[in-house]
């Protein structure tokens, strides 16, 4: 049973940073993609940033330059780093994952994951 567990959310002014965390247990893929996700009230859920097994990343135009998603292996733990944060950033942002490869354009779709978590809330102030 796989199991994505997201932390580190909260609230910061424009301009500020955050760190999300994503914790993945029961996972047995030799290759994956993984990913953030989010969710603005009224709004679909858009993809971030994804990162494959290699390493190798890819970014929405929205947040390119200011997040960068990381992996630590060891610890099985996915990252997100957030800088220069703006007040429509502000959504509730989920893990995803899935197993073995994808094209890149197909990682920052929602229906490309099979595994999610509950999500952890960001919220930027003006």
């Amino acid at each position: 049973q796989v199991q994505l567990v997201e932390s580190g959310g909260g609230s910061v002014q424009a301009g500020g940073s955050l760190r999300l965390s994503c914790a993945a247990s029961g996972y047995t893929c030799s290759s994956y993609w993984m990913g953030w996700f989010r969710q603005a009230p009224g709004k679909e859920r858009e993809g971030v940033a994804t990162i494959y097994t290699s390493g190798s990343t890819y970014y929405s135009d929205s947040v390119r330059g200011r997040f960068t998603i990381s992996q630590d292996n060891a610890k099985n733990t996915l990252y997100l780093q957030m800088n220069s944060l703006k007040p429509e950033d502000t959504a509730m942002y989920y893990c995803a994952a899935k197993c073995g490869s994808s094209r890149y354009a197909d990682t920052l779709r929602e229906a490309t994951y099979n595994y999610w978590g509950q999500g952890t809330q960001v919220t930027v102030s003006s």
